[in-house]
């Protein structure tokens, strides 16, 4: 697949079964320094890595038997035998064989189940483990491991196949990403971590994926390459990376210990439920929803997020709000088929994050603009990015659907809570945010200026109300250096947060 790399949108110094935890389970940091390692929380959760139920101790009737002691032998038995073959992998390590393409193509309809310690291992010589365009192929049951995916490259349907299934499988210690994701793909109850670059990387090129389910699986600790001290501002890192998919279901996850962001949607993503998932101790925001479309953000409980981004920002003086979950450049469009026709945040738990929730629009950033760090995509209501240009961009449709509007975003009857003795800041943190930058370059810009500072803040309907807020919380508007107390926010020419409620010692 062709590499694609994106960056944060600031120009400016820059779903299983729900979860039942307790919001305050476990015991909380009380020094400054980057969180530890979570253990597992208290309640129903995905607290499946090392827990995952065995897969049958004999072959199912039917099954092609797979034996560990011959290297090779599931790649050949894959390609001699027909599509829809079941596999079944005894117990043992087993190796693809001695070059980096040495890989398992799966047809149409194929199954794979392990035997209790099955392990599929590329011992860091083969690139892929599952490739090909075969479609509804399921793996359950699997560990694949030691696998060295290039950069921005997947271990598991590699090629993004339509319809796959992975269930009940551990994903772990590859480099790039530990799978990959086709259309109408479901991941449920797998372990994905400590993998390079993604625990899954939802991408399939220009066509959108469908109907993707991520349901009841622990992603934890990705990203161990560091990508993006090692490309700055890749925007290529965390948890899970979404890109051009097209209705998700994310629910019951727990998301946890991530090198960068826990969940990031990412380029004309539309139609997203994120639901009753755990996300903490990520070291960048828990979520973002970035150029993306209408989404339903509910019932999470979100905490200890973006301490080391937080710290790393506030001590070099940066004053923009890094939030827990941030909404870059993204709306409700109705124009957009969806199940909704907003981005609507609501009955979130947020704990101990360095800050809350940010809306955010970059008055340099549209299609065709250099500042677009999605350069080549233009957004869901313009055909061809080349339309955006001086002189059409400035008049007519094309002014406003040229951009990714932060539009149409409710965040209500979520509960905020900070304990500052907690997450160790002292200053720029306990933040909401509503702002944009002022509009520079290019020079055709027709959004130079003031104009989108004014129209996020206070044209597009971005509303938060409702809210219940414990500690000492403070909020930015219209531009990083207004710094707004509550009475502020809460009044005119804001107006935001009415029929919320305020204490001022936070923890849970």
């Amino acid at each position: 697949m062709t590499a694609r790399r994106f960056r944060l949108s600031r120009a400016a110094p820059l779903l299983g079964v729900l979860l039942t935890v307790a919001a305050c389970s476990g015991s909380p940091e009380t020094d400054s320094g980057p969180a530890q390692a979570t253990p597992a929380p208290s309640g129903s959760v995905a607290a499946v890595c090392d827990k995952e139920p065995a897969g049958p101790a004999a072959a199912p009737a039917g099954a092609v038997v797979v034996d560990p002691a011959v290297p090779g032998d599931l790649a050949a038995k894959t390609r001699s035998a027909g599509p829809g073959t079941t596999f079944w992998l005894k117990p043992g390590k087993h190796i693809l064989g001695g070059d980096k393409y040495d890989q398992v193509s799966p047809k149409d309809g194929d199954v794979y189940i392990g035997a209790p310690g099955a392990i599929v291992d590329g011992r860091k010589i083969n690139q892929y483990a599952f490739t090909g365009h075969a479609a509804n192929v399921k793996i359950t049951y699997l560990t694949v491991q030691g696998f060295a995916a290039p950069h921005d490259e997947g271990v598991v349907n590699h090629d993004s196949g339509d319809g796959w299934a992975i269930e009940h499988s551990t994903i772990q210690d590859n480099d790039g990403a530990g799978l990959m994701a086709g259309a109408r793909q479901q991941v449920r109850g797998n372990c994905l971590r400590r993998n390079g670059q993604y625990g899954m990387n939802a991408y399939s090129g220009s066509t959108p994926l469908t109907a993707l389910v991520v349901e009841g699986n622990e992603i934890a600790g990705n990203n161990t390459g560091d990508w993006e001290a090692k490309i700055d501002g890749c925007g290529c890192s965390g948890g899970i990376k979404f890109w051009q998919v097209d209705g998700a279901d994310v629910r019951g996850n727990w998301v946890h210990d991530n090198h960068g962001t826990g969940l990031w949607a990412d380029t004309n993503n539309n139609d997203f439920l994120i639901e009753g998932n755990l996300i903490e101790n990520n070291d960048s925001a828990a979520l973002i929803y970035e150029i993306s479309y209408n989404a339903i953000i509910r019932d999470n409980t979100i905490r200890k997020n973006n301490w080391v981004d937080g710290r790393r920002y506030a001590d070099k003086g940066d004053n923009f709000p890094t939030s827990a979950i941030y909404i870059s450049e993204s709306g409700g469009e109705p124009r957009v088929k969806a199940r909704t026709a907003k981005i609507d945040i609501s009955r979130n738990y947020l704990e101990n994050n360095w800050s809350g929730i940010t809306l955010w629009e970059n008055a340099d950033r549209y299609c065709n603009s250099p500042a677009n760090t999605s350069s080549g995509d233009c957004t869901r209501l313009v055909r061809n990015v080349k339309q955006c240009s001086a002189p059409a961009i400035t008049t007519g449709p094309l002014l406003a659907d040229c951009r990714w509007k932060t539009q149409n975003v409710d965040i209500h009857d979520n509960k905020f809570v900070l304990d500052p003795a907690v997450v160790g800041c002292q200053a720029s943190c306990g933040r909401m945010g509503l702002l944009s930058n002022f509009g520079t370059y290019p020079d055709w810009s027709p959004y130079k200026g003031d104009a989108v500072q004014e129209a996020i803040t206070f044209k597009q309907d971005n509303r938060w109300h409702d809210n219940s807020y414990a500690g000492p919380w403070t909020f930015i508007g219209y531009a990083a250096d207004r710094v707004l107390e509550i009475g502020e926010w809460e009044g005119s020419p804001y107006s935001q947060d009415t029929g919320s409620t305020y204490t001022a010692q936070g923890g849970g």
